[in-house]
């Protein structure tokens, strides 16, 4: 009886092993990092805040309600630094509707990034996540603005996919609508060894 099962687990095994070969090769798994990709899956320890060190470049794109139940396009970029231990700052360049955030200038006096940005991160072992991001926007009254998001880290740390759950503009007493997502990629660094 003891034979018979050590071949019976031998031939599932097999076609086991082969299955997870033929899925590391398929095209399908090299668009989410390479044939190694089931493997890497297979080794992942999980994610922690250490996981997000370094710079991101992040595309942001979306809509935002206007007051006329009309929606605008909202596009920017953004370089954010994660600190490796739940800590960031963020530089951005936002349009919505066509026009510039007003701490990112205009035509006339030149448009440049927003700075000052600051925050926090939580990265679970599984790989979800969230941040805060204060734009510390100077106002009167309200809001200095407020980003919360509900992320994604994926490829070992090298990409995140965010949404924007809430969102309290500058001088703004309340968050309002939003449907922004944005997609960030691990900037690397230039090789120091090679001439």
């Amino acid at each position: 009886m003891k034979s018979k099962i050590a071949v019976w687990v031998s031939a599932m095994a097999l076609p086991a092993a082969l299955c997870g070969h033929i899925a590391a090769a398929h095209p399908r798994h090299r668009t989410y990092g390479g044939p190694n990709h089931v493997a890497a899956i297979a080794d992942n320890k999980g994610c922690s805040n250490a996981t997000l060190s370094g710079d991101y470049g992040f595309a942001i794109s979306g809509f935002q309600p206007n007051p006329d139940n009309t929606t605008s396009p909202v596009k920017g970029v953004a370089i954010t630094h994660f600190d490796g231990s739940g800590k960031l700052t963020q530089r951005d360049f936002v349009v919505t509707a066509g026009l510039p955030l007003p701490g990112n200038g205009n035509s006339q006096t030149g448009f440049q990034f927003s700075t000052g940005e600051t925050g926090t991160y939580t990265i679970n072992p599984d790989c979800t996540g969230s941040a805060e991001i204060d734009q510390n926007v100077p106002v009167p009254f309200g809001s200095t603005g407020v980003i919360k998001l509900m992320l994604v880290v994926t490829n070992g740390g090298r990409a995140i996919h965010t949404v924007v759950s809430e969102i309290t503009p500058p001088g703004a007493t309340a968050p309002i609508l939003n449907t922004t997502s944005s997609e960030a990629w691990k900037i690397d660094e230039p090789d120091r060894d090679k001439d």
